[in-house]
C-alpha cells in the first residue's frame, strides 16, 4: 500500500538543507547534467579515444584523471539510488509507462526520449540543468537562476493546454 506524499513544505526545507550541506561540504551546489555529461564523455572516449582527445571541450574532462571520479557523478548515482529507495520505502515503486489514456506507450516513450534529449541539449547550452540553474543559482541569488525559473514556469503554463488532452 502506498504511503501518502510528504508535506511539500517539509520536503522543500529538506531540499534546502541538502543544498546547504552541498555548499558546506563540497563548496558547490546541486546539479545533474554535469554528471551525465561526464558519463557521456567517458563512453565517447571508450569508443573513439582519438576523437575525444582531439576535442578541446571533451578532452578537458580528462585533465584531472577519470571524469567518473568527479563529485557530480557520485551525486547523479546517489540521486538515482535515493529515488529508488525512497519509492520502494513509500510503496510507490512499479515498472510502468506513465501516460494518459489516449497516448500509446510507444509514443509516450518516444516523446520522453525526445524531450529528455532536448532538455539535455538545453542544459549544455545553458551551462547547467534545472537543478543547477534554479536551485543552486537561486540560492546564490543569481539573476540567471531567477530568469530561468520564471521562463520554465511560463513555458509550462503556455504548453499545458497543448498536451492536456493526452492526460484526460
Amino acid at each position: 500500500m502506498a504511503r501518502p506524499y510528504w508535506n511539500p513544505y517539509l520536503a522543500g526545507v529538506g531540499l534546502g538543507l541538502t543544498l546547504l550541506f552541498s555548499y558546506v561540504v563540497l563548496g558547490a551546489g546541486l546539479g545533474a547534467s554535469g554528471g551525465i555529461t561526464r558519463v557521456a564523455a567517458t563512453a565517447a572516449h571508450a569508443v573513439a579515444p582519438a576523437a575525444v582527445a582531439g576535442n578541446s571541450w571533451l578532452a578537458g574532462f580528462f585533465a584531472d584523471g577519470s571524469p567518473l571520479a568527479h563529485y557530480l557523478v557520485a551525486m547523479l548515482l546517489g540521486t538515482f539510488a535515493g529515488g529508488l529507495l525512497s519509492a520502494r520505502a513509500a510503496g510507490r515503486f512499479a515498472l510502468a509507462v506513465e501516460r494518459g489514456p489516449t497516448a500509446p506507450a510507444g509514443l509516450r516513450l518516444l516523446l520522453a526520449l525526445a524531450g529528455g534529449a532536448l532538455a539535455g541539449l538545453g542544459a549544455r547550452f545553458a551551462s547547467g540543468c534545472t537543478s543547477g540553474q534554479a536551485l543552486s543559482g537561486g540560492a546564490m541569488l543569481q539573476t540567471g537562476g531567477f530568469v530561468f525559473t520564471g521562463a520554465c514556469f511560463a513555458a509550462a503554463f503556455a504548453l499545458a493546454p497543448l498536451v492536456r488532452k493526452e492526460w484526460r
